[in-house]
């Protein structure tokens, strides 16, 4: 595989500045080694008028198939021959694209200490690739890098053989790409698209392949006309990853359309699963509550039990004094989000082991849940069929057993002040019951008295004089640490 990316320049900018940008040295030939080969640096050219460096990448055939272990492109697709004998020694491929990401790791960022102006710059840019597969012809291919700022994209297609033209094409094109771009932009362009014109990956798509695309489309992926061919390709077709990437590129466009950050739009769009007239500030109201009662508890080892997309757990971890902070969620999908949400990939080591996100079920036991300060169950138990609902109680309140427990729920009696919600009706179509405030003190003091705890009320959001807040909190303490208190309300 093969790959040439050249710039002109002045006696003023020198065009040698690219071994700056690609910290490459243009008078040194440098070999790196790769996960499926070896990839050389070389430079043909480089003078202050012209330069052009080269990456040649050596592929392992054998290697290739021992990794593969007979899946993928680089395995077994049709016979035990068509392992050993294939294009990709030859092709660029994502073979290419993941040797680009290893040996241009920091031009792929756009980082350069030494010439960070020129880093930030276009630059007059013309890149060669001698055999490009292209599954969708020489048409598809100006469709994909057409649309990203290249003045000239030549796909020439090569022939099958030379010797007999009335066989006609190949799948594999010559590719020109020439227009001034950023260096870095020009890379992440070539890192996307020649797995997507390939149309196949040599190794497993993992959920993170989802970031990788996103950080490599940054800036010109959410506004490409073609962004579902290439989501769906990059990613293998794999339904789920690609519905995932695509939602978080809406996320992006609406962000950019609005002059927002993707955060501010990911939790508007969340917060509205409440059919409250203004959710945002009630859940935040809630949030805020929660985290009062954890500090007055002197809390640091704390369970979000029913986490959900993860709110309140990016609260926490914003909080030092939250040293040990669990998730727990009987979604796989909530558990996703919420990871996404807190970053947990890009956390550094020692943020990242103050948080963990397990998937379990609070109608059984779990040991891994025992010996934390507090648990939280926010907006969690009326979504609880009731004759479910003492398996809860045990688990939480008889077996894990923390020092402190948080329960919020819905306060029946405030629907009546919502109105575009139907009479009769409860906020969410999920929740099996929601109890009026009488209702919700004479089950928690009923639990209280049960598991040894003392319990007190708060309300969140307006408390109305008729009809009370819209959410109802109780703080439930172990007995053995205060003195139980009785409601008189």
């Amino acid at each position: 595989m093969f790959l040439t990316i050249s710039t002109t320049g002045t006696l003023e900018r020198p065009a040698t500045d690219l071994g700056f940008l690609l910290h490459k040295h243009p008078d040194n030939a440098q070999t790196f080694s790769t996960s499926h080969g070896t990839a050389h640096i070389l430079y043909p050219e480089a003078s202050a008028e012209r330069c052009t460096a080269a990456l040649l990448l050596e592929v392992d055939p054998v290697g290739l198939v021992r990794r593969g272990k007979g899946k993928g492109r680089g395995g077994a697709p049709d016979s035990a021959l068509a392992q050993y004998v294939n294009d990709r020694p030859y092709a660029a491929s994502s073979l290419l694209a993941v040797a680009l990401s290893t040996v241009f790791k920091s031009a792929l960022r756009g980082a350069c200490r030494a010439m960070p102006e020129r880093a930030a710059a276009p630059l007059p840019l013309r890149i060669e690739v001698p055999a490009l597969p292209a599954r969708g012809g020489a048409e598809l291919v100006h469709k994909l890098f057409g649309p990203l700022g290249w003045d000239t994209v030549e796909a020439e297609p090569v022939a099958l053989d030379t010797a007999f033209p009335e066989w006609g094409d190949s799948r594999y094109v010559r590719l020109v790409l020439e227009g001034e771009l950023r260096l870095a932009d020009a890379l992440n362009h070539l890192y996307v698209l020649l797995p997507v014109l390939d149309d196949a990956k040599h190794y497993w798509v993992a959920p993170d392949e989802v970031d990788k695309l996103l950080r490599a489309g940054d800036g010109w992926l959410a506004e490409h006309p073609e962004q579902k061919l290439i989501t769906s390709r990059y990613l293998s077709r794999r339904w789920g990853l690609t519905r995932d990437a695509m939602e978080r590129l809406e996320l992006v466009r609406l962000a950019e359309s609005d002059g927002l950050e993707v955060e501010d739009v990911d939790n508007a769009v969340d917060e509205t699963t409440d059919t409250e007239e203004k959710p945002v500030p009630l859940a935040e109201q809630r949030r805020a509550a929660i985290l009062a009662a954890l500090r007055a508890a002197d809390a640091t080892r704390v369970l979000d039990l029913g986490c959900g997309q993860g709110q309140l757990l990016q609260e926490l971890l914003k909080d030092v004094r939250f040293t040990d902070i669990v998730g727990v969620d009987v979604s796989v999908r909530a558990l996703t989000v919420a990871g996404r949400r807190l970053r947990l990939e890009r956390l550094g080591e020692r943020q990242a082991g103050r948080i963990r996100l397990i998937q379990g079920s609070l109608a059984y036991t779990d040991k891994r849940l025992t010996g934390y300060d507090a648990a939280v169950l926010s907006e969690v138990v009326e979504h609880v069929d009731l004759p479910r609902l003492p398996a809860l109680e045990y688990a939480v309140f008889g077996s894990a057993r923390p020092r402190t427990v948080l329960v919020t729920t819905p306060n029946v009696e405030y629907n009546v002040r919502w109105e575009s919600l139907p009479a009769g009706h409860v906020r969410h179509g999920d929740h099996r019951f929601e109890w009026t405030r009488q209702e919700f003190r004479t089950w928690a003091a009923r639990v209280a008295g049960q598991y040894g705890y003392g319990v007190e009320f708060t309300p969140i959001g307006p408390d109305d004089p008729e009809v009370g807040p819209p959410t109802q909190m109780a703080v439930f303490t172990q007995a053995s640490r205060t003195t139980t208190k009785e409601d008189t309300a």
